[in-house]
């Protein structure tokens, strides 16, 4: 079993992901949480990394595992499992962490896996109103066809606005 306290190289499948940007609006880097897709644009995603050795943080919600020094960056880490109440599951060789660039500040999510990077048109993007928004923006932006499966399009701004309003403080205190 490989030490997941070190720095990783990152899957090579992962770091290829990255590396396609024929029509950036229309891609979105999709990763796995349990038996489910969900996917965030990629333009948001500034790199892939493997598991590494997180500092805790105390007084965070529960999802927010801790910090990670990345290149001297201190970059809070978001468990999306723990974020949509999901069971905390042990982390392996295909644990990552998406970091995303939002409002100048970054922000690691803890996924089961990476899976593509997709393109997927507007009119393959269904509506996701009704599904707990209310009337602000909700967590789920659409639905994102791709032939027989279906891909969560999440809200990245909703999906980290914990994270941005109380990490700030805990990390430079």
């Amino acid at each position: 079993m490989t030490d997941m306290t070190k720095d990783q190289t990152v899957p090579a499948e992962a770091e290829t992901l990255l590396h396609d940007d024929d029509n950036i609006d229309n891609m979105y880097l999709t990763f796995a949480i349990g038996k489910e897709t969900y996917g965030v644009p990629i333009a948001v995603v500034t790199e892939i990394v493997g598991m590494q050795r997180i500092m805790t943080v105390p007084d965070v919600p529960r999802y927010i595992k801790g910090v990670i020094n990345l290149r001297g960056k201190v970059i809070p880490l978001m468990d999306v499992r723990l974020r949509f109440n999901l069971e905390e599951r042990a982390y392996d060789d295909r644990t990552v962490i998406i970091v995303l660039e939002l409002s100048g500040s970054p922000v690691g999510l803890i996924v089961d896996r990476v899976s593509e990077v997709l393109e997927i048109a507007d009119d393959h993007i269904d509506s996701a109103r009704g599904m707990g928004g209310g009337e602000g923006q909700g967590l789920v932006e659409g639905l994102g066809r791709v032939g027989e499966n279906v891909a969560i399009i999440l809200n990245s701004a909703m999906l980290v606005s914990d994270v941005e309003l109380s990490m700030p403080e805990a990390v430079s205190a």
